[in-house]
């Protein structure tokens, strides 16, 4: 959940733009939602068509709305436009007065910002599943565009609405993995002392985790195996197979990595608690990178993802071998305080590689600030090193133990953190009538 501080102050102010502790790809936006509206209009009743039209501009509006005023604006007046167009869009005419008064900036308001949009996904989403549950041709005529930040093609039109479906689920996902990111961000406290997170706000930050994976898993689960292998190849990199299931391991995770910290704040929890939670959230990043390699994420936003997962990685290796080392180093013989000690020098190159990477990850364009150490990574920067250091030198580098099989193995544990239940909701009649 944090990084070591790799730049002096000085240089950390010269880079603008917020601390990232829960890296979140880039939104997936609807759009061509008028074109959408003009076909539904030669295809299904006028109610029908301004309906569905009304809640998919609703979301297009509020996910195109969240960055510069300028594209607002010009956001406005494509539907102001759009509305002369269609003179008998007296419902969404009411909507569009309704939309234009919702609040636009994450920065300023988050969490209604989030509440806001999720609601406008659960309006939509009932609507959509009634065409989809319909006999003929109609879902099939009509061409669902959304683009996106991490494909070389942003934008992606397919006359499929379980295309629209997955790209509903994502966004849904990636609203809970920023809304984890917010609540993670430390806020200054009224008794004078640093930015801390409260024990609150990690709660609330592992459920949105666990909302955010279960989302994930229906997608993949009964999403994607309702699509034509043709299909899934038309797919952008941002809604493969492998970057789902990577995203999916991600929110697991770093659900984890919550749990650890609390585990290290609680007297009672064990080495072996710690240890073996420290195993499963490496297990999970593990995954997260042979996912990630596979998939062609394309442009600066692309590559900060994949910085992003080398950090994180490293920071599981470093606390996993910290954790193993100090159960090897209770043993009684000597092979075992050998390995203990290997371990413990391996945590310490581990962490320094994720530092490297925290920096690579923050001046990766769009550059953004080195978050403050927290959690369980703020407890282990300052006991890793000194421990490390204890046992003494070991001439010897990460690579060069891993030539020799020197690289103590690890406990396999499976991974006990589950996803909450995602489902989609009744499908609207109203398509059928």
């Amino acid at each position: 959940m944090g990084c070591m501080q790799s730049s002096p102050e000085a240089d950390e102010k010269s880079v603008q733009g917020s601390a990232v502790f829960i890296f979140v790809p880039g939104w997936r936006a609807p759009c061509r939602t008028a074109e959408l509206g003009r076909l539904l209009h030669n295809l299904t009743s006028r109610a029908m068509a301004e309906n569905f039209l009304a809640l998919r501009t609703r979301i297009e509006v509020m996910v195109s709305g969240e960055g510069s005023q300028p594209k607002l604006q010009r956001k406005r007046s494509a539907l102001r436009q759009q509305q002369g167009q269609l003179p008998h869009y007296h419902a969404y005419s009411c909507f569009l007065c309704f939309i234009l008064c919702i609040p636009m900036h994450l920065s300023s308001s988050h969490a209604l910002t989030v509440a806001d949009l999720q609601l406008a996904i659960e309006d939509y989403l009932p609507v959509l599943l009634g065409l989809i549950g319909i006999e003929g041709s109609l879902k099939e005529q009509l061409e669902f565009c959304w683009t996106n930040q991490e494909d070389p093609q942003q934008e992606t039109a397919i006359a499929d609405a379980h295309y629209e479906l997955l790209s509903l689920l994502h966004l849904m996902a990636m609203l809970g993995l920023s809304q984890a990111n917010y609540l993670l961000t430390p806020v200054s406290s009224t008794d004078g002392y640093q930015p801390k997170v409260t024990e609150e706000n990690k709660r609330a930050s592992l459920d949105a985790f666990l909302k955010s994976s279960g989302i994930l898993k229906f997608a993949l689960s009964h999403v994607m195996t309702q699509m034509s292998e043709d299909l899934k190849k038309r797919l952008p990199s941002d809604l493969s197979k492998d970057t789902l299931h990577a995203l999916y391991m991600q929110a697991i995770g770093q659900g984890i990595e919550i749990q650890l910290s609390f585990a290290i704040e609680n007297a009672k929890a064990t080495l072996a608690v710690k240890r073996r939670l420290a195993c499963e959230q490496l297990k999970c990043w593990m995954q997260v990178k042979n996912d990630i390699l596979s998939v062609p994420l394309c442009n600066k936003w692309g590559q900060k993802h994949k910085i992003f997962v080398d950090w994180k990685l490293g920071e599981a290796k470093a606390t996993a071998h910290y954790f193993h080392g100090l159960i090897l180093d209770e043993g009684a013989d000597k092979d075992q305080h050998e390995k203990a000690a290997i371990c413990l020098h391996l945590a310490e190159a581990y962490l320094r590689e994720s530092k490297h990477f925290c920096a690579k990850f923050c001046t990766t364009m769009p550059a953004t600030r080195v978050p403050p150490l927290m959690g369980a990574m703020k407890y282990l920067s300052e006991k890793i090193p000194k421990t490390a250091s204890a046992k003494g030198h070991i001439s010897g580098s990460t690579v060069d133990f891993e030539k020799m099989n020197k690289v103590p193995e690890l406990p396999d544990f499976v991974i006990a953190l589950q996803p909450e239940d995602y489902d989609l909701p009744a499908a609207d009649s109203a398509w059928r009538l």
